[in-house]
């Protein structure tokens, strides 16, 4: 199947006009925890599926700052502002926002305590808080450590402060990027950070190279990154895989080493993704099950530990749905549509769902797959005869269309979320 970019672009907006519930619901309240992909997504879907809901957003930060296109501020393409976001729209939309630290889910009320001791309580309850890092993963990383060795996983902060390494790092330094085995949020994007840094190196600092510690063998998109790697960057980026120990077993921050189970190296920038697992409030509520992913219900994303409670996003155990901003946006319209149906007293039937992916070698130079995924009775599932992936050995003009279409399809979808 393929997808062209107008059914892209009218996908994206796929369920946001969902039914309108009836009157007799007004008094229904949703509170949503998290105000990224999935909760902005999912507090606009309800609101413009039914104005009488009441709809509340928690949000601990007054700016957002988007993983996607944060790779883009790494490579010099755009600054920190292109990516970050405020509230003001959903507010005006008639959308509670409260921005403020969430301390505790109490999953059978339905209700968020927050770290000031207020409570803010539902009738339905949807989570997307998305993911934490397992600093006891590996030897002497930890928060701390991630302020001299950054992440950057999370972007804002820690994003502009590897940025500002890379630009204060000599040329003819060393960066070390460490990616850890999966699942973790976005399986392509260490793999486009690297192409987005070599380009930054290529133009400033061409005597550098790239180190790619990598726990795994093989990883999404290989063939194209690789393609890429050797037309744009030759002999700039080598990559050691987990079979050949390319795992990260320790670091030390203060001497810039990095150790794998063959070999230590010394970086003059590291950029260390540690392991991931789901938010701790969420573990903490029980609402993981004891995975580290919370399982949920295929077609309402309704946790299978709570009722009345659903997960979005990276948090969840989505099946075969990698962990991306798209897929976030698209639960949450599925999301929606599902308590829509319910307080009306409707049935929701299955569907199928889209998630493109696309990621940038250079400026002017993309690539992408769109994958179709079916909501089946265990897990949703992808659809392996369906979906396309630019082909390698494409011509330029193809990578060109493909990055173009990267960029619209990020303005479109952070004004469809946040005006």
């Amino acid at each position: 199947m393929k997808i062209s970019r107008r059914s892209l672009i009218g996908a994206i907006g796929t369920l946001v006009a969902a039914p309108t519930v009836l009157r007799a619901q007004a008094s229904a309240h949703v509170v949503i925890l998290g105000g990224g992909f999935g909760g902005a997504s999912m507090a606009r879907a309800l609101r413009r599926g039914s104005p009488d809901i009441r709809v509340t957003l928690i949000e601990r930060d007054q700016l957002y700052h988007t993983c996607p296109f944060s790779n883009g501020v790494l490579g010099g393409m755009w600054t920190l502002d292109h990516i970050s976001f405020g509230y003001d729209a959903l507010a005006e939309e008639g959308i509670e926002v409260i921005h403020g630290e969430a301390r505790e889910i109490d999953a059978g009320q339905k209700t968020i305590v927050m770290a000031d001791g207020a409570r803010v309580s539902g009738d339905i309850m949807v989570l997307a808080p998305g993911i934490q890092f397992d600093w006891t993963a590996i030897d002497g990383l930890s928060q701390e450590a991630a302020e001299i060795m950054p992440h950057a996983w999370a972007a804002g902060p820690q994003t502009q402060l590897l940025r500002d390494q890379l630009v204060a790092m000599d040329d003819g330094g060393l960066v070390v990027v460490a990616i850890p085995a999966p699942p973790f949020r976005c399986p392509p994007g260490p793999y486009e950070r690297i192409s987005l840094i070599a380009h930054y190196l290529k133009q400033e600092k061409p005597a550098s190279k790239i180190l790619v510690l990598d726990a795994q063998d093989n990883f999404s998109k290989q063939p194209l990154f690789e393609e890429a790697w050797a037309s744009l960057y030759p002999g700039m980026v080598e990559r050691i895989p987990g079979s050949e120990a390319g795992a990260v077993r320790s670091v030390d921050a203060g001497a810039m080493r990095i150790s794998t189970d063959f070999d230590d190296v010394t970086a003059a920038v590291a950029n260390i993704i540690p392991p991931q697992k789901a938010a701790q409030i969420l573990i903490d509520a029980g609402l993981d099950d004891g995975l580290g992913w919370c399982p949920v219900d295929p077609v309402g994303f309704e946790s299978l530990v709570a009722s009345d409670v659903h997960i979005l996003g990276d948090a969840a155990l989505a099946g075969d749905m990698p962990k991306s901003g798209f897929s976030a946006n698209m639960q949450a319209k599925s999301c929606a549509l599902a308590i829509l149906n319910k307080l009306a007293g409707r049935p929701t039937e299955p569907s199928k769902l889209i998630n493109v992916c696309y990621s940038l070698a250079a400026p002017e130079y993309g690539f992408s797959v769109a994958d179709i995924f079916t909501q089946g009775p265990e897990k949703i599932a992808l659809l392996e005869s369906e979906g396309r992936i630019t082909a390698v050995g494409a011509p330029a003009s193809i990578h060109a269309a493909e990055a173009e279409y990267a960029k619209s399809w990020y303005a479109t979808i952070t004004a469809e979320m946040f005006g």
